[in-house]
């Protein structure tokens, strides 16, 4: 239905009878074959056979308003398709990037074709926090909501929402920026127009939250690794803390991951999962094998074998769901004992980030230059490095004029 073809490429609305849902219905979708490979992009519309058989010829006002739909995805996915041909050259990726794997005629369907993208790329992390502002945007303005609808006043009242529920304004803007990249894809497939769209200047503007980036000083770090309490459990969570922070500040996803096999002439060689997808050059970490680090892998690891990870918390081949829980339950254990162990020492907001920042921030004082901390950190570039630091350096002058106060 609504075939066409341009640049060899052919776009049609077809009824996917490959899988019925639950209801007993079939999607509707829209199929792109090019160079005899297809794709099909969600339209949102569910119909029986039956009702996709008399879509040609009915008269009725339901089947012409579903014809009517059909036809604007089929034409929004024929406009994108011929506008990448004429310019950067026709490709799924491409295509993908822009279209997501729906045609969206609602910011619901679009938010659960992201998703959809997001878990199919392993980015489970990122596809849990799109679900959980799809929840509170639905929440909010119900499960069909147009585009056209989201509007300077919307945004306002959406905020005060999340506000109203006991949330941080930090929390407002993840919500935000996700709903804003949702936004800014339907605008460049012109599904919205530019004067539609209500982030920006003169109009809403996500509020940018400072949130204070905590960094040990060296004596807090000795109190810290020296601390004790005779117990097997402290001692296990304070070693992987160190772990993290000699092994150049590396994150908890990462560590859990390491196997054996990335051991390579007394380094541990590595590429953080955050960026594998997110950057077109990827670059490789080197942690010196320290004998710290040693000892640490000496008493919590794995039997050396390059097939085992490193640390015990993963085995096999674990998925990517696997490996997200297992992060966020190791994650969640060693900041309960540090944020016990902080209390005792009276440092506050002791974590598995503060290992990363004092690790950063420790070399930057000892004069190591930023270009190497970026390097070990694995930021894309030095800039990112540069503003990572710059927060630190905020909080040693607020502390040095608290100090003259102090004196004085």
């Amino acid at each position: 239905m609504f075939k066409d073809s341009t640049y060899g490429i052919s776009v049609f609305g077809k009824l996917d009878t490959r899988r019925a849902l639950k209801n007993g219905l079939y999607p509707v979708r829209v199929q792109v074959c090019y160079k005899r490979k297809q794709q099909y992009y969600n339209t949102g519309i569910d119909l029986s056979k039956e009702d996709w058989d008399k879509l040609p010829n009915s008269k009725s006002r339901k089947f012409i308003d579903i014809k009517a739909k059909i036809k604007n995805s089929v034409d929004l996915v024929r406009e994108v398709v011929d506008s990448l041909a004429e310019n950067r050259g026709f490709s799924f990726d491409a295509l993908n990037n822009l279209l997501g794997k729906g045609v969206h005629e609602t910011i619901n369907v679009a938010f659960k074709s992201k998703i959809k993208l997001l878990r199919q790329n392993d980015q489970i992390g990122t596809a849990i926090s799109y679900e959980n502002t799809l929840m509170n945007i639905e929440k909010f303005a119900g499960d069909k909501i147009p585009f056209d609808s989201i509007s300077i006043d919307w945004l306002r009242k959406f905020e005060q929402f999340i506000l109203n529920k006991g949330n941080s304004m930090a929390t407002v803007g993840y919500k935000m920026r996700e709903l804003r990249a949702i936004l800014n894809a339907a605008k460049e497939v012109g599904i919205i127009k530019e004067s539609q769209f209500p982030f920006g200047i003169n109009k809403y503007q996500i509020k940018s939250v400072q949130g204070r980036k905590k960094a040990l000083t060296v004596e807090e770090l000795k109190k810290v690794l020296n601390y004790s309490d005779g117990t097997e459990t402290t001692e296990k969570y304070i070693d992987l803390w160190s772990f993290l922070f000699y092994g150049n500040g590396i994150n908890v996803a990462d560590m859990i991951q390491l196997k054996y096999s990335n051991v390579v002439d007394g380094e541990i060689c590595f590429i953080r999962q955050k960026t594998k997808r997110t950057n077109s050059t990827v670059k490789e970490i080197k942690i010196v094998i320290l004998e710290e680090i040693k000892r640490i892998i000496t008493k919590w690891g794995n039997p050396e074998n390059p097939e085992n990870f490193i640390f015990p918390f993963l085995s096999g081949n674990p998925s990517p769901e696997d490996v997200h829980k297992t992060k966020n339950d190791i994650t969640s254990r060693i900041n309960r004992r540090m944020r016990k162990i902080g209390k005792e020492l009276k440092i506050e907001g002791l974590s598995t980030y503060v290992a990363r920042h004092s690790y950063a921030t420790i070399l930057q004082n000892k004069g190591v230059p930023v270009s190497l901390i970026s390097k070990n950190l694995g930021h894309s570039d030095i800039k990112t490095t540069e503003n990572y630091l710059a927060g630190f350096e905020k909080d040693q002058r607020v502390e040095t004029a608290q100090m003259l106060t102090n004196l004085i």
